[in-house]
């Protein structure tokens, strides 16, 4: 718990700083929790359950000194993805499954953490994620429509969605709409003009007020409703055995978007403020944080980058932040849930549409069209994805095509032959240094990348290649620095090419191999089939032995 550690030594002139910092995290972090339980399928208030034991968790397990942990749009899409379809038109069931859900995603995360997964943090490659986030950000705008609007829509699917919203438009609620675009508007000049206050905040205040004071809900303005005072008790949820699958399901891509997501908030603030953190424990503290939202009636929760840049921006400096922060959302529970009731839909709709707006990343396509185009594809299958078949196919889709990229990339990695440039010390790339020679009868050349089952056959093909364009060769030197693992495939591809080799009279040996490598291919028994006098410790002294057995 490295929170204790940061305890028993805190300085007490922080103390100011961080209850300052905690209230301001409050006072943002009650509007976007209502905002993201309509999200997320529950009422308004699990989304302030949601954000109170999470604080704490994180305050004592964390290793960030400004992460807050609160309910996130990505993962409230998850959770209503996962559990719509399993808890049908039944409020307790779907609340049931939603702590079930967020549990299990807290057990995933913890046992990642102890199985020292916290490289995760870069298992998905940034194009797929980007792709990931603007489908999320386009299906938030889309479900909150028609709350903007002010009529219902019960198609399912973007495509479906937007058809029934433009058709339908004839129903819109003027007055509905009205308070919405005003909001909006009124969020967009706050956070141009006013960094410093927090936009939500602001339009939250200002619907309450205008529902108070031109009676909105008597206009037709579809209003919050009662939120019960007090804090939830302890309840035990309970599912069927058949919805346990897809529960686990769901839960691992809660835990690897939640984790990604909080690590690329939580890592930014620590390079600004220069220490380090702990992925494993980061892992282990967001797991507890998902288990406390879980048991108190709440839903998952991940690294907030909204709320983490309030409590930077005002000077936080520990976690005690977020034990401040809990304590304010207690009293809002507690004493402050009437005005809450009469925050307008509308306005809710507005504040999940400008998150949205903030998760859709469209420089970052702009420069992955200019940078790599074929990234740029892969980014736009994934918002496809997300968008069509919905977005817990959408993470299995990304996480298929981040795989995927992987594996494309590393079965054909980049190859050279060597060559010499008269004058310059060393051997360069044929192709990519101008005037480097190859030598007469000798075939230099490199793979960079590890030897293994996924890229052999291509080891083997480009040989041939290599050796199909040379004049004449007699000695084939594989120059090995970057092959920093054999597999037995590779090793199997390895003694094939030196057979084959040794077939047309062509005599292989190898520099610079590295002692991993080499210990593969000595359990195997290529380094006495090839002799041990022909592994080299530099590229150099390969070179020099086989131009003097060829004279000799």
């Amino acid at each position: 718990m490295p929170g204790l550690r940061v305890l028993r030594a805190y300085d007490r002139s922080w103390l100011s700083a961080d209850l300052l910092a905690g209230l301001s995290v409050a006072a943002i972090a009650v509007p976007i929790a209502i905002a993201y339980s309509q999200l997320a399928g529950v009422p308004p208030v699990n989304g302030l359950y949601a954000s109170i034991l999470p604080l704490v968790a994180y305050a004592f397990f964390g290793t960030s000194r400004q992460l807050i942990m609160a309910p996130d749009a990505a993962t409230c899409a998850l959770v209503a993805a996962t559990v719509a379809p399993l808890a049908g038109d039944d409020p307790e069931r779907y609340l049931s499954l939603t702590m079930v859900l967020t549990v299990f995603a807290g057990i995933l995360c913890i046992g990642g953490g102890i199985a020292r997964l916290g490289f995760l943090t870069t298992f998905l490659a940034r194009p797929i994620l980007t792709g990931y986030l603007n489908g999320i950000a386009l299906s938030i705008i889309s479900g909150q429509l028609g709350k903007l609007f002010g009529y219902p829509l019960q198609a399912k699917g973007f495509f479906r969605l937007l058809w029934e919203f433009v058709s339908k438009l004839g129903q819109t609620h003027r007055t509905t709409l009205l308070v919405g675009v005003g909001v909006y508007v009124l969020l967009l000049a706050v956070k141009r003009l006013w960094k410093q206050i927090p936009a939500p905040l602001v339009g939250v205040t200002v619907g309450i007020l205008a529902a108070w004071t031109l009676d909105l809900g008597g206009r037709g303005v579809a209003l919050v409703g009662a939120i019960p005072a007090g804090l939830p008790s302890l309840t035990f949820p309970a599912v069927h055995s058949s919805d346990l699958g897809a529960l686990v399901l769901g839960a691992a891509g809660l835990a690897l978007i939640s984790f990604n997501s909080a690590m690329v908030t939580a890592r930014g603030f620590a390079v600004k403020n220069g220490y380090d953190l702990d992925p494993d424990q980061e892992f282990i503290a967001l797991g507890v944080a998902n288990i406390g939202a879980g048991v108190l009636e709440g839903f998952a929760i991940s690294g907030a980058d909204s709320r983490t840049a309030i409590n930077d921006s005002v000077g936080g400096k520990t976690q005690v932040t977020g034990l401040a922060a809990a304590a304010v959302l207690i009293l809002v529970l507690l004493f402050l849930t009437g005005p809450l009731a009469l925050l307008p839909i509308p306005v809710l709709a507005t504040v999940l549409i400008m998150a949205a707006q903030s998760l859709f990343d469209i420089d970052g396509l702009r420069a992955l069209r200019r940078i790599h185009p074929g990234e740029f594809a892969l980014s736009l299958v994934a918002t496809l994805g997300v968008i069509t078949v919905g977005v817990l196919p959408g993470v299995l889709i990304a996480v298929a095509l981040a795989i995927s990229l992987l594996l494309a990339r590393a079965s054909r990695p980049h190859d050279a032959v060597l060559g010499r440039i008269p004058g310059v010390d060393g051997y360069q790339d044929i192709e990519s240094q101008e005037g480097a020679e190859t030598l007469p009868g000798l075939v230099i050349y490199r793979f960079d990348a590890a030897l293994v089952f996924f890229n052999a056959d291509f080891f083997k093909a480009r040989v041939r290649t290599v050796i199909a364009a040379a004049e004449a060769p007699r000695w084939f030197l594989l120059d090995a620095e970057a092959i920093s693992l054999i597999d037995t495939t590779g090793a199997a591809i390895l003694e094939e090419v030196r057979v084959k080799l040794a077939a047309h009279g062509i005599a292989m040996a190898i520099s610079r191999a590295r002692p991993p490598a080499r210990n593969i291919l000595r359990r195997t028994g290529f380094e006495d089939r090839i002799g041990a006098d022909r592994f080299y410790p530099t590229v150099r002294s390969g070179v020099e032995a086989i131009l003097h057995q060829a004279a000799v």
